[in-house]
């Protein structure tokens, strides 16, 4: 079977396809704007071309010369719009937040090039906005225009071999025939039954201290901590949160309030993480505290519990690094969408052209 062509819109450091390359893909074009982004996707996809610019100044005809128009290859067109206008951090916020409309400038390049396959991931959020009349919405019946074959649901990563319980909407379409979201690979009804843990993804890694990296893995590096935040995370158990604190170690701002309960908390070696965000290696953002060592998790580890390869290399500061580990998907989840495409293609494959 020929190797399907995969490019990467709003491809960040390059989660999607690195699970894609997984999974047998070949990885022909990235494309986002952010700089440290570009770097860590040009050094890690060497093979494959990039774009760094604003997609709404990227002309469809500009991708002419990556995009395979003579189909000697099927083509799987991936893209993760930016998800934080769709976050329910956001969601109430009614200023014009123009990454609303990236979705719809992805419409441009589907018309332009027709390709085999499509797979986006995002926020569960994104499919209410303005319900029908919504960016989601006329996605679903731009597919429908051009007829697509395709299938949504909102799917937990941990379901997928990722050990992190994130919840996110997929969708894949197809011009070939019906297409539906591959079955979990965890969890209970799957091949594997357990959950993948976070000692399992991040437990082998060398000790370090908060503020400190480690010289001969990559990116293995935490954030610093305060000495009052060292007496805080020194407070909290493995898998709890800040509510069992004494009272000196409360915030002003946390005394009498019952939400945000996860800041400051901690992970459980023996369950999947919480979701990851783009600041997943800050103490006071998250349950990102490691399980047992004082201090929160490193960009290595938060890039393990997103099943990142170890020789993956993130560039940036930390800041930066965060968003793109926090911001990608799941490397173990878009592999298993990869092979289900390639398993797709073969049995549809005659219909191509």
């Amino acid at each position: 079977m020929k190797a399907m062509d995969f490019y990467d819109f709003f491809s960040g450091c390059g989660g999607t396809s690195q699970g894609m390359r997984e999974a047998g893909l070949r990885v022909r074009l990235g494309i986002d704007l952010d700089l440290d982004a570009a770097k860590s996707f040009q050094k890690n996809f060497p093979e494959a071309d990039f774009i760094r610019r604003d997609i709404r100044k990227v002309r469809s005809r500009d991708l002419a010369t990556y995009v395979d128009t003579q189909k000697k290859r099927p083509v799987v067109f991936g893209a993760c719009a930016p998800c934080q206008p769709f976050s329910k951090q956001r969601r109430g916020q009614k200023r014009k937040d123009g990454r609303k409309d990236l979705l719809r400038e992805f419409h441009r390049f589907v018309r332009s090039y027709l390709p085999e396959y499509i797979f986006i991931e995002n926020v569960p959020g994104i499919q209410s906005i303005n319900d029908k009349r919504g960016t989601f919405a006329k996605f679903l019946r731009l597919l429908k225009r051009l007829k697509y074959w395709h299938c949504h649901e909102v799917v937990s990563a941990c379901h997928y071999g990722v050990p992190q319980r994130r919840k996110r909407l997929v969708l894949v379409a197809s011009r070939l025939g019906p297409i539906t979201i591959p079955k979990p690979t965890h969890g209970p009804g799957a091949r594997e039954k357990s959950l993948p843990t976070v000692w399992q993804a991040i437990g082998h890694l060398p000790r370090i201290k908060a503020g400190q990296s480690h010289a001969k893995v990559l990116n293995h590096r935490a954030a610093s901590l305060s000495d009052l935040n060292l007496k805080r995370i020194k407070a909290t158990k493995p898998g709890t949160t800040r509510k069992l604190w004494p009272s000196e170690l409360v915030l002003d701002c946390h005394e009498n309030h019952t939400g945000h309960t996860d800041v400051y908390g901690r992970m459980a070696k023996g369950a999947p993480s919480a979701a990851l965000t783009t600041r997943c290696i800050s103490l006071s953002n998250g349950r990102f505290g490691h399980p047992t060592q004082h201090r929160a998790i490193s960009v290595r580890e938060a890039a393990c519990l997103q099943t990142f390869p170890m020789d993956f290399e993130f560039f940036g500061n930390l800041t930066s690094m965060s968003r793109q580990v926090g911001n990608a998907v799941p490397v173990t989840m878009a592999r298993v969408f990869g092979k289900a495409i390639q398993r797709h293609y073969r049995t549809h494959r005659k219909k191509v052209g």
